[in-house]
């Protein structure tokens, strides 16, 4: 059974003296989704946020939670609680006291009061911390009481504004698995927002990849990934080779940089500009004889878990990632088969991408068949 629509936003529009931070946005949040708002600094993403908490106000359009409108709801009558990026814990108050914080102002009895916070102490992993300061706490120790903090409440929606961005890198990867774990738990609704990439493609439902205050792309995170919409979302999410001068010969048929190309894709007629990605994981290397396209290997860069390469092919750079490790100088062959090449409407890539009313329909249609 499908989880309902909890929270919509119709046709929203919010601008600053003419600076418009967001555009005609149109989306829907379903119950108990973990749903990542991503892109760059300055995109939009925490002004959609503050917009739901009711920090802020539409310049137009709606809000709309459990069918009712909110646009004009005040923050503390709506059932959300926010989490932001520096935690604004109380210095003053230890663990126990600055999770409390919101029941006491409910005047609930002190027996219910402690009942909830020792059991969100120990679903944040922080059961005798009890006594502790704030300026006792590491970072990771802070930010799960600040989240302790706003669940205590029970709000139907968590907003969660970049909150592991002051964390170290093992700490993040250590809280994302958290994040996801008590969201999962609790079964409410999560609305996260990051610029992190590999946050979203961990975490999330569903991802909704922002630009210049307008969405680019709502999917899972393996449709965002592997069918990006346009070269933005294709750039942003992952590293990819972009070929923006391809040619669509026909259905099931690319030509890129000269050489056609067996692919998956039709539909976008004969002859045809096009955009096409492939990711480099997606290239490998064979004998120069086999390969249908040729270069040498400019460098190498160990990640860890592959090596990065950079091979000159006629003067086009690709990137290509193996676990095999070649010299640089070496010739190789490139080859591509024909589901690792994603063909896209031709695009340039500062442009920004207005979703028409049937790339809506499609995108609901996507999502209601992944749930």
């Amino acid at each position: 059974m499908e989880n309902k629509r909890l929270i919509e936003l119709v046709n929203v529009t919010k601008d600053y003296d003419g600076d418009i931070a967001l555009e005609n946005i149109n989306l829907y949040i379903r119950d108990g989704e973990f749903l990542t708002l991503l892109g760059p600094s300055g995109c939009g993403k925490t002004t959609l946020l503050r917009l739901i908490a009711g920090f802020i106000m539409p310049s137009s359009g709606q809000i709309i939670m459990d069918g009712k409108d909110l646009t004009a709801i005040p923050p503390y009558k709506r059932r959300v609680n926010t989490v932001f990026q520096k935690y604004a814990l109380f210095p003053h108050l230890n663990v126990y006291d600055n999770i409390a914080f919101g029941l006491n102002i409910k005047k609930l009895p002190k027996a219910v009061i402690k009942e909830k916070v020792t059991e969100m102490l120990a679903m944040v992993n922080l059961s005798g911390f009890e006594n502790r300061y704030i300026e006792q706490l590491s970072g990771g120790q802070q930010q799960r009481v600040a989240i302790a903090r706003a669940l205590v409440n029970e709000p139907e929606v968590l907003l969660l504004d970049e909150p592991l961005g002051a964390l170290d890198l093992k700490l993040r990867k250590g809280m994302q698995i958290e994040l996801k774990r008590m969201q999962q738990k609790l079964g409410i609704t999560f609305v996260y927002v990051t610029h992190d990439q590999e946050e979203a493609l961990t975490m999330s439902d569903t991802i909704v990849v922002m630009n210049h205050g307008v969405i680019q792309q709502i999917g899972t995170p393996v449709d965002v990934y592997n069918e990006p919409k346009n070269q933005f979302v294709a750039k942003f999410i992952g590293e990819s080779n972009i070929f923006p001068s391809s040619v669509m010969v026909r259905d099931f048929l690319v030509r890129i940089n000269g050489i056609e190309y067996e692919c998956v894709d039709k539909g976008f007629g004969n002859n045809k500009a096009v955009d096409v990605v492939i990711r480099p994981e997606d290239v490998d290397f064979i004998s120069p004889d086999k390969a249908k396209l040729v270069g040498a290997v400019k460098s190498v860069l160990f990640m860890g878990v592959h090596y990065e390469f950079t091979v000159d092919c006629s003067g086009v750079m690709w990137k290509v990632h193996s676990t095999d490790y070649v010299e640089p100088g070496t010739v190789v062959g490139i080859e591509i088969l024909p589901d690792a090449i994603h063909v896209m409407k031709a695009q340039k890539a500062e442009e920004e991408v207005e979703l028409t009313e049937e790339e809506l329909m499609e995108r609901d249609l996507v999502r209601e068949d992944a749930e």
